[in-house]
C-alpha cells in the first residue's frame, strides 16, 4: 500500500499538469516528482499515462550503445 502524500484524494489541477510535463521533459525521476507534486510515484505514473507524457528518459541512448 502506498504512503499517504498532502495531495492524496484530490483533483489534478491544470497547473499540477503542466508541472509534471515540465519536469518529465527535464528528466527528473519519477520519485521527485512525487514529492515536488505530493503524490505518489504510482499517481505520477497513472497521470502521465492519461496525459500522454512520455517518463522514459531521453538522456540515454537504446541498447546500452556506448560511443568507443
Amino acid at each position: 500500500m502506498s504512503k499517504s502524500t498532502r495531495n492524496t484524494g484530490k483533483h489534478w489541477s491544470p497547473s499540477d499538469v503542466q508541472q509534471l510535463r515540465q519536469m518529465a521533459s527535464q528528466n527528473t525521476p519519477t520519485r521527485v516528482m512525487g514529492f515536488k507534486l505530493g503524490r505518489t510515484p504510482e499517481s505520477i505514473y497513472s497521470r502521465a499515462s492519461q496525459q500522454g507524457i512520455s517518463l522514459k528518459p531521453t538522456n540515454q541512448s537504446p541498447y546500452n550503445r556506448r560511443s568507443r
